[in-house]
């Protein structure tokens, strides 16, 4: 399954709104349509998220009129902006986004119609090394996983949130595919249910044994010692180790530690970002009230009532036993070893 690609010209992506209930795949022949799928959310998952931008960088190059590089290279930053104010928190976004410029800069002597061409390549690169960090992360982490294992997860880390394999999911499909048997227990992930629409989704797709829960189940579970470890995965993650991901992210943590269940963050090197020294830095997105008050376009609260509706939060790196990423188990202190594979 991919989620995302290019073909004619255009971005295809899985409206990931219409799940489980319909598959419906939607192209998008402009960046600023692109940029309103992701905001949207009709694509979602950071990673995913990373290769929309870049997909629609090379929309925005191929629709460019400009005769001239200085031209060229405002219609890019025009594009670059929209697409950077989709959504603040997931780091992939800019991440893929300052890729695309510094490739740009880099290549201001070449024509600009094979410097269309070379932003297109490089879009497709992300998106084809996409698929093979998830299968490496998948290949580091799943010997975390032991044979008869119950796994909690959270969210959407899958296929659905990359642009093939996933990356907490799919560290529990590698195990799956080795041959062990396993069960994952699927938070459902209010507000807007990527748990239950999504990862249960997913799961079907490949036949992963899997009970669907709500939310506030998870400690109950927890404390009958029914949860052996939980694997999330992240949209941004700080250099001591702190970590951004899905609203609910940090009650689980904090049940993790209480009943002694490791709690694993699967994450590619991209989303860990240096520049910020603790995760009180990171933007926190907040959306639509709407969200909380309606499940599924039906109306559950009172009109008018007062909603606080951010669409993450933060896990503290004392909650968390370790980070799995493409490059392996890093373990604390984080920072330290952190800086260690950013200099291999």
């Amino acid at each position: 399954m991919k989620t995302i690609e290019w073909k004619d010209g255009k971005v295809f992506l899985i409206d990931q709104r219409k799940l489980p209930l319909k598959y419906e795949i939607i192209n998008c022949s402009t960046y600023r349509e692109v940029a309103e799928a992701i905001k949207k959310m009709k694509i979602r998952g950071a990673p995913a998220i990373g290769v929309a931008a870049a997909f629609g960088m090379a929309l925005a190059a191929y629709s460019s009129k400009a005769d001239t590089y200085k031209k060229f290279i405002q219609d890019m930053e025009k594009a670059k902006n929209c697409l950077a104010l989709t959504r603040p928190t997931a780091v992939n976004l800019f991440w893929a986004l300052k890729r695309i410029i510094i490739l740009i800069n880099i290549k201001k002597e070449v024509d600009l119609s094979i410097l269309k061409d070379i932003i297109l390549q490089e879009a497709k690169n992300i998106a084809r090394e996409d698929i093979e960090i998830n299968k490496a992360m998948g290949k580091c982490g799943s010997p975390l996983i032991k044979n008869g294992d119950s796994i909690l997860t959270h969210c959407n880390a899958g296929a659905l949130a990359t642009v093939g394999h996933g990356t907490a999911l799919g560290v529990i499909r590698t195990a799956f595919k080795e041959g062990k048997k396993i069960h994952v227990y699927v938070d459902e992930t209010r507000p807007v249910l990527q748990g239950a629409r999504l990862t249960a989704w997913e799961l079907t797709q490949e036949k992963i044994p899997f009970t669907l829960i709500t939310d506030n189940m998870a400690g109950f579970l927890m404390c009958r010692k029914r949860v052996d470890l939980v694997i999330v995965g992240a949209d941004r993650i700080a250099r001591n180790g702190d970590v951004v991901n899905k609203i609910g992210t940090y009650s689980l943590s904090v049940l993790a530690r209480e009943n002694k269940v490791p709690f694993y963050v699967a994450a590619p090197i991209s989303t860990i970002d240096m520049s910020l020294k603790s995760g009180e830095e990171i933007p926190i997105e907040e959306r639509d009230p709407k969200e909380v008050t309606h499940i599924l376009g039906k109306q559950i609260a009172p009109a008018g009532a007062k909603v606080f509706n951010p669409a993450f939060d933060l896990t503290p790196h004392r909650y968390v036993e370790a980070i799995i990423t493409e490059k392996g188990i890093i373990r604390k202190p984080f920072e330290k070893n952190f800086k260690s594979v950013f200099s291999r």
